[in-house]
């Protein structure tokens, strides 16, 4: 039987959504996570929420505890985990409001801890294979729902994590299209990569919010900006996620 984490997800904690909710307050050997879990069910299959940035999203992204995150969702049970993300475009294609399923990561991040393992014991090193970071299956029935719902969606994307909680310079922002990046976000690593150390399932639905600053016919991105987009397109993300779990019971 699945149980489903979701990291993100804002909207899915509405009484409508989620039923038989409870929430829960719990400790890992990394620490808190960034928010108590909130239990319940949707379409009757369980799932555990957290919210990445807090309830009220004061914890800037550098300071996420995502180890103990991804731990506590490992020991509710959780069988898959599926993330959300605000996330800047980095291709002309990627319009405001477009949903990526992301395939591909690369972390630009230099502050985080990255690792469970901060030591191997001996004769037992832990070199986690990273290739294909994102669940095929999982990925799979988001792209399927996508085109059930007539969402407009990109299929695949790589995308590119900075560290925050600043945008990018323009430099940055062309540099990283020059490296095959295809939106841009704060969160995701090192999230992705802890998940496939947890061994759980992981796939993550991106909303395209803003074109960064690469694009200079457009003013460069701003937080209220993200706020509206982000605001007009969220129950695309919500009903989403809601049909997709629905097919994992």
């Amino acid at each position: 039987m699945a149980k489903i984490g979701i990291i993100g997800g804002s909207g899915l904690d509405n009484p409508d959504i989620l039923k038989d909710v409870k929430e829960i307050k719990v400790k890992t050997p990394y620490g808190n996570p960034t928010s108590n879990l909130k239990i319940g069910k949707i379409h009757d299959v369980e799932v555990v929420l957290i919210a990445r940035h807090g309830r009220e999203h004061t914890i800037p992204p550098t300071q996420v505890n995502y180890r103990a995150n991804i731990q506590a969702l490992k020991d509710q049970g959780c069988t898959h985990i599926l993330a959300t993300t605000a996330c800047g475009s980095l291709r002309e294609k990627i319009d405001r409001g477009d949903l990526v399923i992301l395939d591909q990561f690369i972390d630009f991040t230099r502050l985080r801890k990255i690792s469970f393992f901060e030591e191997f014991a001996p004769g037992d090193m832990k070199h986690t294979p990273m290739a294909d970071p994102y669940s095929e299956e999982l990925r799979n029935l988001l792209i399927e729902t996508a085109k059930e719902l007539n969402l407009k969606h990109h299929e695949k994307g790589t995308v590119v994590t900075i560290e925050g909680p600043r945008f990018s310079t323009r430099a940055e922002s062309n540099m990283f299209r020059i490296w095959g990046a295809d939106v841009i976000n704060m969160s995701i690593a090192p999230e992705t990569a802890l998940a496939n150390e947890a061994g759980i399932p992981y796939a993550a639905v991106a909303m395209s919010t803003d074109y960064d600053c690469w694009k200079v016919d457009e003013a460069p991105v701003t937080w209220e900006e993200i706020l509206e987009v982000f605001g007009k397109n969220v129950n695309n993300v919500i009903a989403l996620l809601t049909n997709t779990i629905k097919k994992m019971k």
